[in-house]
């Protein structure tokens, strides 16, 4: 099959692009400003599918609005007409195109013309009527306020919002991708005349500036967004994808003495706690028990024995662990409980625990197990 893709320097076709040819679409004709005109034509003969992604929405002159947005793609059906090819034609429109302004104006006639255009020749058409779409690869500081906010808040750089209580709906660029890439086989969500993307979220300007610079904040919290969340989830994908090159590491604060060390790594509200603990050879860490926090420990170097004893009780529970067998070990409440580095190199442990720890409430008794 033989995709022509309009646009394709764009943030939708971008995308796109490239998840077809995950998908081992091979035979994609990119067709943009900087491609010979001429090609059009061949591409217009040989093609099976069209995404015309292509479109003005940040014109040096209202004119070219129309010229852009209805011009093209009569040019294109014109095309699409004279090599008699009834491949199915799928345009990008925008939400603006029920409203009252050049913009808005000129999608809607590009609109009109591909609906016409399907009635008089039979062929197939796709007109998605877009709200404000985020994800990777937009370009920040033109026409995305999640772009722009990404990019600024992680390179420093102001940002401004004039009123936090507008309301935005928007819908993430990989279910906008899997939408199209689904009417490929005609598998299109329609409604009426119009196509959809099923997955659109609404919030406001001032949460989703919140929601970035928490992001921001948190290499310092380790607090991670809250990942069952799907729109948190997406936009804290988009803002990783703005991030300097220089800064994809930060450093963690490293708790260090003569036994080793001990780093937490990832807060979460409701998921608990994740640390990395080194114990030097021959030294034992631990020695207490918890009423209600409770934990994991998954020994990724090294050898060690945890030993627990119930309180309360004479009995002591010895586990052997190392790197050679990797498995996790619960430390359940009530039980006193320590961990030996038993080997001659550093005793690597992962571990987790069910909450955050807090000071002022530790749940943390010393007790020799």
């Amino acid at each position: 099959m033989k995709i022509l893709v309009t646009g394709a320097n764009g943030f939708i076709a971008k995308n796109l692009i490239a998840e077809l040819k995950n998908q081992n679409y091979t035979d994609i004709l990119e067709y943009n400003r900087d491609t010979d005109p001429a090609l059009l034509d061949t591409y217009c003969q040989e093609c099976d599918f069209v995404y015309h992604l292509a479109g003005v929405n940040r014109p040096k002159t209202q004119e070219e609005f129309m010229e852009g947005n209805f011009g093209f793609t009569s040019a294109l059906l014109d095309l699409l007409k004279k090599h008699n090819n009834k491949a199915p034609v799928m345009l990008s429109s925008s939400t603006q195109a029920a409203l009252d302004n050049p913009y808005g104006k000129s999608k809607k006639a590009g609109e009109d013309l591909l609906f016409s255009y399907g009635k008089d020749t039979g062929v197939r058409v796709l007109v998605y009527r877009f709200p404000n779409v985020f994800g990777k690869w937009c370009k920040p500081n033109y026409n995305s306020a999640v772009a722009t906010f990404c990019h600024n808040i992680a390179h420093d750089l102001p940002i401004q919002v004039n009123d936090p209580s507008v309301v935005m709906s928007l819908v993430y660029i990989d279910d906008v991708v899997e939408e199209l890439i689904k009417a490929l086989d005609g598998k299109e969500n329609r409604n009426s005349d119009f196509c959809q993307v099923p997955v659109t979220h609404t919030i406001t300007l001032g949460e989703i500036v919140r929601l970035i610079k928490s992001f921001k904040e948190s290499r310092t919290t380790l607090n991670i967004p809250n990942m069952g969340n799907s729109f948190e989830k997406k936009l804290y994908s988009t803002y990783l994808s703005y991030l300097p090159t220089d800064q994809f590491s930060y450093p963690l604060k490293m708790n260090v003495d003569d036994r080793g060390s001990f780093t937490e790594i990832i807060r979460t509200m409701d998921r608990g706690q994740f640390s990395v603990n080194i114990t030097k050879p021959g030294i034992t860490k631990g020695n207490h028990w918890h009423h209600i926090k409770n934990e994991k420990f998954l020994v990724v170097s090294g050898k060690g024995l945890i030993r627990f004893r119930k309180i309360a009780t004479e009995e002591i529970i010895d586990y052997y662990v190392s790197s050679d067998k990797m498995e996790v070990v619960d430390i359940p409440t009530g039980y006193t409980h320590n961990i030996i580095n038993v080997g001659d190199t550093d005793l690597v442990t992962f571990m987790w625990a069910n909450e955050e720890f807090n000071p002022d409430k530790p749940d943390t008794y010393f007790l020799e197990v």
